[in-house]
């Protein structure tokens, strides 16, 4: 998964070399933390929040078939 959400967030942004993703075990879940260049961060965000809710709902959906629950939290 966190191959699948970095490989999404550098086709979004223009620095991709600045894109990290890190894994952590959470109680729900993995948590996957998307770290961006400061000036990339309204590009994955979107408008009203589009972009960063389907980013969150492939994610979701992708974590279903794999039987694990996945939250993605945006860190500038």
């Amino acid at each position: 998964m966190k191959a699948l959400v970095e490989h999404m967030a550098k086709a979004l942004v223009d620095s991709p070399d600045e894109v990290s993703v890190t894994e952590k075990e959470g109680e729900g879940g993995e948590i996957l933390e998307l770290r961006l260049a400061p000036g990339d961060f309204g590009r994955i965000i979107g408008k009203q929040g589009r972009t960063a809710r389907s980013l969150r709902t492939i994610l979701t959906a992708a974590g279903v078939k794999a039987n694990k629950r996945y939250t993605l939290e945006i860190i500038e």
